[in-house]
C-alpha cells in the first residue's frame, strides 16, 4: 500500500474550486465596499526586509514573523534578512513613506492579500491567512477613525454579517488608566500585552500574567475588580467558539470615565473615544453597535489613539481591529504623519457565511463528434466565449453519453453538440443538462440563445 499523500503545512490549508469561488466572491464585496467609500488599491510584496519589520509590533508579535535566511553566499551563516510580511499595515506604511511625493495630500488606500505569523495554529487562527485593509494616510481628524470603522462595517454588512458589536477604546486613555492604577510606565506595554490575551486566557490568566511582569498586587487587584469584572459572554454557536468580553456592572461605565478623566491625558482620550462614537454611532448598518471598552487594548506597538475591534457571534475571536498609528510613519521618515486603519480578516469572515459559495458559471461544454471533428469544437467554443459565455471543449472523447456526463461532473450546465445533421442545417444541438431538454439553435444564435436561458433559469 503506498503511503498517503502529503497534507499543506500545519496552518495552512488548500482550496477546493467551490470554496476558492465563495472566497472570492466575498473578497469581491468586500473589495466593492472598500472602492464606494473612496478607498484605493495598493499592492506590496510578500516578503519585506527584516529591519521594515523588526520593532513593529510587540514582544508577542516580533516572535511571531517568519524569517527568510540569507542565499547564496550568505546561506552559511544562518542568518535571516528578510521576512515574510506580519501584516499589510507595515509595507503600506513603508510605501507611503518611499512615495509620498505621488500621492495626494490625504490618500485613503486598500490592499487584499495573503500575511504570514509563525503561531500556533488552531480554531479560526492559521500561519497563512489572508487580510483585507483600508488606511486612511494625512487625516488627523477623527472623522478619519470613524471613516475606517463604517467602511469595515458596511463591508460586513455586504457580506450578511450583522448585529456585530465593535468594542472601543484609545491607547491615550489605556495610559492613563494604568498611570491611575500605579503601574509605571515602563511596565505599560507589558501590561498591554497581557491584557490583550483577555479573550483568550481571560480575567485568571491575565492577572497571574501581570504578575510574571512585576506588576503590583495592588495594582492587579484593583485593575481586575474595576476592568476585567465584566461577565465572561460564550457566544450561541457554533460549539466551543471563543469568548468575548462585554464589560458590565453597576456604574462600570462612570466610574471608570472618572478614574481616566482624572488626568489630562486622560481627558484627552476619552474626548478620542467620544468624537468617534458620536461620529459612527448613528451612522453604522446593519444593526452594529459600538461601545466604549476600557480593557481593549490591541497587542501591537504601533497604536497610539483610537483602537477597535469587531466581534459578532460564532467567530472564534475579533473579525476586524484596527486603529490609529500616528508615530509609525516616523520610523521611515524624519516626521510623523496621521494615519488609521483598521483590517478584516476574511478566514473567520468565512466561518460566518452561509453557503457553499454557489455553483460555478453556467458553462457551454462543447462535445466533439469525432476525430475529424475537433477543430470545428474548438472553434465554436471559441465563438461562444467571444460572445462573453464560458465554454470549455470536451477532452476525453468517447460516446455522447459520456461526454454529458463529463459535462455535468466538471459543473457546466449546457452541452452543446453539433453532428453531421446539425452541421448540413447549419444549426447545433443544445442539451440543457439540468432538465435533459435538447433543442436546436441556428449556429450564429447559439451564444444569444445561452444567455438567455441562463438568466431565464439561473442556478441557485
Amino acid at each position: 500500500m503506498s503511503a498517503a499523500a502529503p497534507g499543506p503545512p500545519s496552518g495552512t490549508r488548500d482550496f477546493l474550486p467551490c470554496e476558492v469561488r465563495r472566497r472570492e466572491e466575498a473578497v469581491a464585496r468586500v473589495k466593492r465596499t472598500f472602492a464606494l467609500h473612496g478607498f484605493e488599491p495598493l499592492e506590496t510584496p510578500a516578503f519585506e526586509r527584516l529591519e521594515v519589520l523588526s520593532g513593529k509590533y510587540g514582544e508577542e508579535g516580533d516572535k511571531l514573523v517568519f524569517k527568510i535566511l540569507k542565499r547564496g553566499a550568505g546561506a552559511a551563516s544562518g542568518e535571516a534578512d528578510l521576512a515574510l510580511r506580519y501584516d499589510l499595515t507595515v509595507p503600506a506604511v513603508r510605501l507611503y513613506a518611499r512615495r509620498r511625493g505621488e500621492l495626494p495630500r490625504v490618500f485613503k488606500r486598500y490592499q487584499i492579500g495573503p500575511v504570514w505569523r509563525g503561531e500556533r495554529p488552531g480554531r479560526g487562527r492559521f500561519r497563512e491567512f489572508m487580510q483585507c485593509d483600508v488606511d486612511v494616510f494625512g487625516a488627523a481628524s477623527r472623522l478619519a477613525d470613524a471613516d475606517v470603522i463604517l467602511t469595515l462595517a458596511a463591508a460586513l454588512d455586504a457580506l450578511g454579517i450583522r448585529e456585530t458589536v465593535i468594542r472601543l477604546n484609545s491607547r491615550t486613555a489605556l495610559r492613563a488608566l494604568m498611570d491611575s492604577y500605579g503601574i509605571p510606565r515602563a511596565g505599560h506595554a507589558g501590561a498591554v500585552t497581557a491584557l490583550d490575551k483577555l479573550n483568550k486566557i481571560g480575567r485568571p490568566g491575565v492577572a497571574r500574567e501581570l504578575a510574571e511582569r512585576g506588576i503590583a498586587q495592588t495594582a492587579i487587584d484593583a485593575l481586575c475588580e474595576d476592568i476585567l469584572g465584566g461577565k465572561s459572554v460564550r457566544q450561541n454557536s457554533p460549539p466551543k467558539a471563543a469568548r468575548h468580553w462585554e464589560p458590565s456592572g453597576p456604574g462600570f461605565g462612570e466610574k471608570t470615565r472618572k478614574r481616566i478623566a482624572a488626568t489630562a491625558e486622560g481627558a484627552a482620550g476619552l474626548a478620542e473615544i467620544d468624537a468617534v462614537l458620536d461620529a459612527a454611532a448613528p451612522r453604522l448598518p446593519g444593526g452594529a453597535r459600538i461601545v466604549f471598552d476600557p480593557a481593549l487594548a490591541r497587542g501591537l506597538d504601533y497604536y497610539t489613539g483610537p483602537i477597535f475591534e469587531f466581534a459578532a457571534g460564532g467567530a472564534g475571536g475579533s473579525i476586524a481591529g484596527g486603529g490609529r498609528y500616528d508615530e509609525l510613519c516616523g520610523m521611515f521618515l524624519k516626521r510623523s504623519v496621521p494615519v488609521c486603519g483598521g483590517s478584516l480578516g476574511i478566514e473567520r469572515v468565512m466561518e460566518l457565511l452561509d453557503g457553499d459559495g454557489g455553483a460555478a458559471e453556467p458553462r457551454a461544454y462543447v462535445t466533439v463528434w469525432d476525430e475529424a471533428a475537433a477543430g470545428r469544437a474548438l472553434d465554436l467554443a471559441a465563438e461562444i466565449r467571444a460572445a462573453g459565455v464560458a465554454a470549455e471543449v470536451d477532452l476525453t472523447g468517447g460516446k455522447l453519453s459520456r461526454q454529458f456526463r463529463s459535462a455535468a461532473e466538471r459543473g457546466c450546465r449546457f452541452a452543446v453538440v453539433e453532428g453531421p445533421d446539425e452541421r448540413a442545417a447549419g444549426a447545433v444541438a443544445l442539451k440543457d443538462l439540468e432538465s435533459g431538454a435538447q433543442t436546436a439553435a441556428p449556429r450564429g444564435e447559439l451564444a444569444a440563445r445561452l444567455r438567455r436561458l441562463a438568466e431565464a433559469r439561473p442556478l441557485p
